[in-house]
């Protein structure tokens, strides 16, 4: 069985470590494993991120909304469509040889068009329709053809069997005379006379049982009359049988308020909708509305999970969508240990460095795998993007070794990608409040406080100033639609190594005095020497809140 990808993807809001990570070890998976891993992402990327990308020629990564079941990762049944114009017997012997209770119709460009079910054929078995329903269900010669296992004597295999009765003509000429219309069917036998008899009363078609053949005489008089003439091996009660079953599915197939699935509908709300129906199969279509295959309920039975491994974070709040219906095979994170459950034993790697790629670079060497130069300068930008050029206090000796040697590789100067990405990602100004807060923002809980912490990181001062002052008003208008108690948003200058933090809530003013003893200039604390959210700013808040 076809082994499914893999999806490497960093936690909501990503920046610049989660994108390249994510990147750099679907890599080195996929490498070292044979098995496809794809990069992928949680969110829309940040200025920086993108600045990143764009350098080093690298797609963004697939956008994950969520990554619970969806319809393309069950078995879907390719049973072929059919052409709502074959006939009902065709139908039947497809679905015979299929296995299946339900045909798809779909026209040219593979739309689907309605439903035939076995249902439906029986249904047409059963009825007691009237001797005219061949020809109000439009039924072409060919399917007659195909179904008596006959063949055209005169007349156009393509024509269409559209006025007329169908009969069988048992009696003598004489009565034949009395009940045969122009335009009808006429089922017979190999009496000459009936045969002339038809013609004469403008039937238009005969059909002759048995293989009886048919003179020269009749053939002629049947083309100058208009009148087609099939040959049948079949008796005349296997033929009378037989003759509804030539009629096109189109006649009896479902077109409206059919049910459809699309290959991204999640499973769990496909399921509810199956539960309130009565059909066994479901038609599924591609984004584009082209059809696909078919499900029944059976397929959602111990429906494969996504395969996912998580970098750069390790908690239910900051991953993606869906993660607790996801097969989790791997972590690799550089954070403080959170809440993600799994129900098996994963691969779990967690080391205090400053950034994740810098485990990935280990990582790589570990394998004995090569770096190539694109892929050290996503780890080296990575590096300058998490510990702010080196200024963090989460940077270790061990981040600038790798650094150093990823520069080697790449062939560029660390300190001049830095610059040129944090000037990227600087541009604030454009940017609305909503996406400027939201652009890395975490949630955090203590003893039953739940709060959350935005930061944004600049080199320019009187830029950071003015976007405080506007978020100022946008968190006081939003605290109360977040469920959280507290709202914090850092601002951090590059060059001064000292962040600026924002404040909304009962009790946050109080307590970031109580932390860092300090107090707020124009409802602002300025945090000399603060640029780390993880290892400065968290810490203190938690420990003030644990007393």
């Amino acid at each position: 069985m076809e082994q499914k990808p893999v999806f490497v993807i960093g936690h909501r809001n990503p920046d610049t470590d989660s994108i390249c990570s994510a990147i750099a070890y679907a890599n080195l998976k996929t490498k070292t494993t044979g098995r496809e891993h794809i990069p992928a992402r949680a969110g829309h990327l940040n200025e920086e991120t993108q600045y990143v990308l764009d350098y080093f020629k690298v797609a963004v990564p697939v956008y994950l909304r969520d990554v619970s079941q969806q319809v393309k990762d069950i078995e879907i049944r390719k049973t072929e469509g059919v052409s709502q114009d074959i006939s009902l017997k065709k139908a039947w012997t497809l679905m015979k040889e299929a296995g299946v209770v339900t045909l798809p119709v779909t026209n040219q460009e593979n739309e689907l068009e309605g439903l035939i079910t076995i249902g439906d054929i029986t249904k047409s078995y059963m009825e007691v329709y009237d001797s005219t329903v061949l020809a109000m269900a439009h039924t072409k010669y060919r399917n007659i053809l195909e179904t008596l296992d006959g063949e055209m004597i005169v007349g156009d295999e393509d024509a269409v069997f559209e006025q007329g009765k169908v009969l069988i003509a048992a009696a003598n000429p004489d009565l034949m005379e009395n009940y045969i219309d122009p335009k009808d069917l006429v089922i017979l036998g190999n009496r000459y006379e009936s045969q002339l008899c038809a013609i004469e009363m403008k039937a238009g078609c005969i059909v002759v049982c048995e293989g009886a053949p048919v003179s020269v005489t009749i053939q002629k008089l049947a083309s100058e009359n208009g009148c087609n003439v099939i040959s049948t091996p079949h008796d005349t009660y296997t033929v009378a049988r037989l003759m509804n079953q030539s009629m096109p599915i189109s006649y009896f197939m479902t077109r409206e308020n059919l049910n459809t699935f699309k290959t991204e509908d999640f499973l769990d709300t496909i399921r509810d909708v199956m539960a309130q129906k009565r059909h066994r199969d479901f038609p599924i279509l591609d984004e584009e509305g082209k059809y696909v295959g078919m499900i029944s309920r059976r397929n959602l039975l111990n429906a494969p999970k996504k395969n996912v491994i998580m970098v750069d974070h390790n908690e239910k709040g900051q991953a993606v969508d869906g993660i607790e219906n996801a097969d989790i095979l791997e972590i690799i994170d550089h954070h403080r240990l959170r809440s993600v459950e799994t129900i098996t034993p994963v691969f779990f790697r967690n080391q205090p460095l400053g950034c994740t790629a810098t485990i990935i670079y280990e990582m790589y060497q570990e394998k004995n795998v090569e770096v190539d130069k694109v892929t050290a300068g996503l780890l080296l930008a990575a590096i300058m993007s998490d510990t702010l050029m080196y200024r963090s206090p989460t940077c270790t000796a061990k981040d600038k070794e790798v650094a150093e040697a990823l520069a080697k590789i790449a062939g560029i100067s660390p300190e001049d990608l830095a610059v040129a990405m944090f000037r990227a990602g600087s541009n604030l100004k454009d940017k609305s409040d909503s996406e400027i807060f939201y652009q890395d923002f975490k949630k955090f809980s203590m003893n039953d406080i739940k709060f959350g912490v935005g930061q944004i990181n600049s080199m320019n001062s009187d830029e950071l100033l003015e976007i405080g002052e506007r978020l100022q008003h946008f968190m006081e208008e939003t605290i109360a639609t977040t469920g959280l108690q507290m709202l914090f948003f850092m601002m951090t200058d590059i060059v001064k190594e000292s962040s600026y933090l924002i404040y909304m809530g009962n009790g946050a003013k109080e307590l970031i005095e109580s932390s860092f003893n300090v107090t707020p200039n124009y409802g602002m604390f300025v945090l000399k020497g603060v640029v780390s959210r993880k290892k400065q700013l968290i810490p203190a808040i938690m420990a003030d809140l644990q007393q």
